[in-house]
């Protein structure tokens, strides 16, 4: 999500990538598949009273059902069909939460520019709106694993709720550390734009990780996603689809290099 303290923007973004040598799997995996895409935590007494006095936040936050089951409808779709998968996993930001649809954010975006461009994926989108670093470790991973099949592309965004949170801040290290050793090698790793302790923490967790792994970084200290005006959701907190689609053109460029096109 947006900063608060200057600079804003989303989460920490992470964009995995299959090897090109290994090609792309294309198969069916099963469609017995029991996956919510709400979080099943109560909203966070802030997050409830400013929905209750703000008319925007109130709007935006309206979305978080409807796009869940939106998402959980176009799961299964995908995981019927067949062709390269792509799995994304993070919070509110991938679930495209202050755009006009679900899939007018970044995620939808995207894959409608990958499709464009040839590779029109399956996404199955494992986020969650209020998602931390320690629901993608425990929940979102271990779903990506038992689906039975290595996704040619996951994506993931997040960060932002536990870098704003005093209740989950002590623990960002520790959880987001055990994270990037669990991602795969291939990684594109978004760094934070933000100028604040926690975020900095992040971006050297980030740049610790790229230098010591078979990871590369996606650089989101971009005017694209750093400059919000007219960018913004009613909530003014949230992306707006043109927001979005900066973010997916920044995404894009990074899978483009590392795919070496």
């Amino acid at each position: 999500m947006p900063e608060r303290d200057g600079t804003r923007f989303p989460a920490v973004l992470l964009f995995t990538l299959r090897a090109p040598d290994r090609g792309c799997l294309t198969g069916r995996v099963s469609t017995g598949f029991d996956y919510s895409n709400l979080s099943g935590r109560p909203p966070g007494r802030f997050l409830a009273l400013a929905s209750r006095l703000l008319p925007g936040v109130r709007e935006v936050q309206a979305q978080v059902g409807p796009y869940a089951l939106a998402w959980q409808r176009d799961n299964l779709a995908a995981l019927a069909a067949s062709g390269p998968l792509w799995v994304v996993l993070g919070d509110s930001m991938s679930q495209g939460i202050g755009a006009s649809a679900h899939d007018q954010g970044w995620v939808g975006q995207l894959a409608a520019q990958l499709a464009g461009a040839g590779t029109p994926y399956r996404v199955v989108n494992l986020s969650i709106s209020g998602g931390r670093v320690a629901d993608v470790l425990h929940r979102q991973l271990p779903v990506l694993r038992d689906l039975g099949v290595a996704p040619d592309l996951v994506t993931l965004l997040i960060g932002s709720n536990d870098m704003m949170s005093g209740a989950l801040r002590p623990a960002l290290t520790r959880d987001m550390t055990e994270l990037l050793r669990r991602v795969p090698a291939g990684t594109v790793v978004g760094n934070q734009p933000g100028t604040h302790a926690a975020a900095l923490e992040l971006n050297r967790l980030i740049e610790d990780a790229v230098a010591e792994r078979d990871l590369a970084l996606a650089e989101l200290r971009d005017p694209r996603t750093r400059h919000w005006g007219g960018k913004l959701a009613a909530d003014h907190f949230h992306p707006n689809d043109r927001g979005y689609a900066g973010m997916a053109q920044i995404f894009g460029e990074a899978i483009a290099a590392r795919d070496g096109r």
